[in-house]
């Protein structure tokens, strides 16, 4: 398989780091499926490593697999509850799946463990604009606007 050869250039393959920077790289070049290869990877021999699964999600959103994003980011939430990242980005795929309300509490959860995280506030702030929720949008979008000054 093309895929597997692609990743398994050189001697430590079998190392986590190196199939996990492979993967990276890969999809640093835009190459979705190879790193999504080398994640799995990653994932067989630690299925407990939540960067390996935060990474695969964000190869498969580049390819616009929102379900898959979602399971993804769930398993990496099970594993680092505290990471503000893996929430934004499970917002950002239900976002996309049209499925707002459970976006919003993903966007939340992401500010309530980084009160600054600017793109979760934006993120937020712009869907519930979308909503009609033109009150709740313009606290979030403020409360952005003042971080990006400071």
């Amino acid at each position: 398989m093309y895929v597997l050869q692609y990743c398994s250039l050189g001697e430590a393959e079998d190392s986590i780091h190196t199939w996990n920077d492979k993967g990276i790289a890969l999809d640093e070049l835009e190459k979705y499926a190879e790193a999504i290869a080398c994640f799995d990877e990653v994932i067989k021999l630690d299925p407990e490593n939540s960067k390996a699964w935060i990474n695969k999600g964000i190869a498969l959103s580049s390819l616009e697999r929102y379900e898959e994003v979602v399971a993804c980011s769930d398993e990496a939430i099970r594993l680092d509850p505290e990471y503000s990242k893996t929430w934004y980005n499970k917002g950002i795929a239900l976002l996309r799946l049209e499925r707002y309300e459970e976006a919003i509490a993903c966007f939340d959860e992401a500010i309530k463990l980084d009160p600054e995280y600017l793109l979760a506030l934006y993120a937020k702030g712009n869907l519930l604009r979308k909503l009609g929720r033109d009150e709740e949008a313009e606290q979030c979008l403020a409360k952005a606007r003042e971080l990006q000054q400071c």
